[in-house]
């Protein structure tokens, strides 16, 4: 076999093949950590010609997640109801993360300003202001909102499969520890959703 053997086409690589290469490997099950020399081997191409197209691994991680976000993110309910907008918006989020580590390590390390990431936001903060809160109190409700997600996500995405052993299994803080569950999720959500409600209901701003 040439050494040649297996490697892509010249002049056929581009932004787009090198992003949805790297899709599929973040996807796939057990995938260890991405890095440009492995994608470059999976695309049969070297390191440097794949530099041509993105300027790092944050330059490939930011689209891939952009992608994974743009297909996930759109509730089902309508905007005009504003709080199973808002609420599963944020929980569409959550299981993101959850499910997508590649995700999630973006989103811990720096700010999500991809184009889909506005989108989101833009929907979330017009939600929140059809329930009474101005421009200045939705933007905080929104902050809110996604620092517990993310929080929320990362607590439950690194705690998944522990319990606490013999004794720790009945006392009060390793108990309290399990509370990283969709359903606790849900009821934290439910307080701060009824938290801005009532800060819209009596008009703070």
């Amino acid at each position: 076999m040439s050494e040649d053997a297996g490697r892509i086409p010249w002049g056929t690589l581009s932004r787009q093949a090198i992003v949805e290469a790297a899709l599929a490997v973040v996807r796939r099950p057990g995938e260890g950590q991405l890095t440009i020399r492995s994608l470059a081997a999976e695309l049969g191409a070297s390191p440097m010609s794949l530099y041509r197209h993105v300027r790092d691994k944050d330059d490939l991680l930011d689209e891939v997640v952009d992608r994974l976000l743009a297909e996930s993110w759109r509730p089902l309910a309508p905007p005009a109801d504003w709080r199973a907008f808002v609420g599963e918006a944020a929980d569409r989020l959550r299981r993101l993360l959850v499910e997508e580590p590649a995700a999630l390590q973006v989103f811990l390390s720096r700010p999500v300003v991809s184009p889909a990431a506005v989108e989101r936001m833009e929907a979330i903060l017009s939600s929140l202001k059809s329930a009474g809160l101005n421009e200045a109190a939705a933007r905080r409700a929104f902050a809110a909102l996604q620092t517990y997600t993310v929080g929320f996500a990362a607590l439950e995405a690194g705690r998944a499969g522990w319990s606490p052993a013999g004794e720790d299994a009945e006392d009060p803080p390793h108990q309290l520890a399990l509370m990283t569950s969709p359903e606790q999720f849900a009821e934290g959500l439910s307080y701060m959703l009824e938290a801005f409600e009532q800060r819209a209901r009596l008009g703070k701003p």
